[in-house]
């Protein structure tokens, strides 16, 4: 039996996938970097998943050891603190790569 703190994670995880991938409908990687409001915006859901991971069980996470809680956990501390060094680039490859596999894991778990 899943906890409802658990469900919420995963409907804060999902919700934020989808706002993120939302912001940069119809641009490029150019066009991206170069639109200030929409990497905000993706930043900060970015943010959001990676604190909803922490309260993901051990049990689910062991289900999907394929994806890095540890660095998607972790990435919240980096978007908040070092943001200085946070590169439109890797952003732009978190969008396009990692969050389909999460959106995935989220998608099979809220089932």
């Amino acid at each position: 039996m899943r906890s409802e703190r658990e469900r919420q994670a995963l409907a804060d995880i999902a919700e934020n996938i989808g706002l993120a991938l939302s912001f940069v409908e119809g641009l490029d990687e150019t066009a991206f970097a170069a639109d200030l409001k929409s990497y905000y915006a993706v930043v900060r859901c970015l943010e959001i998943i990676s604190e909803a991971s922490r309260k993901l069980s051990d049990e689910l996470k062991a289900r999907h050891a394929e994806l890095p809680w540890k660095q998607i956990a972790g990435s919240g501390n980096i978007y908040r603190h070092d943001y200085g060094n946070v590169a439109h680039s890797m952003v732009w490859i978190t969008l396009q790569k990692d969050l389909p596999l999460l959106k995935a894991v989220v998608d099979e778990e809220e089932v």
